[in-house]
């Protein structure tokens, strides 16, 4: 398996862990039985306390984060409450980091530094020293 499949299914599972811990919380309140009083009564019961999350953190959940949830699983079910995937964009051009691979390749030895600062000089990107 390549490393960017396992970072994507351990960002996968982290994802999976975090919608089941945002589950967990609202359940109870998503009973559609529950009136209105009841439910609001719940969440803030939900609100008061302070939560382990998945990864052993103590978090506090506010109410309208949990009010959010509940929205979210009520339009979407499980899923909903998945985060959003993030969208990371490349600090460095595509140019830059192929004209340091092709560098490095050329004479390993180089410094990091030696493979990057011309890729940025030729594209225009002034760094300070």
């Amino acid at each position: 398996m390549a490393l960017a499949d396992e970072e994507e299914q351990r960002r996968a599972e982290r994802a999976h862990q975090v919608a089941l811990f945002r589950y967990q919380l609202i359940r109870e309140s998503a009973d559609a039985a529950l009136s209105p009083l009841q439910r609001r009564a719940m969440v803030r019961a939900i609100a008061a306390q302070v939560h382990t999350d998945p990864f052993g953190k103590p978090v506090k959940i506010t109410r309208g984060t949990v009010d959010r949830w509940l929205k979210l699983w009520r339009e979407g079910g499980f899923d909903a409450l998945l985060p959003p995937t993030r969208q990371v964009t490349p600090r460095m051009p595509e140019e830059v980091l192929g004209l340091a691979a092709a560098l490095k390749r050329e004479n390993p030895s180089r410094s990091t530094a030696q493979v990057v600062l011309p890729g940025l000089t030729v594209h225009g990107m002034n760094i300070g020293k």
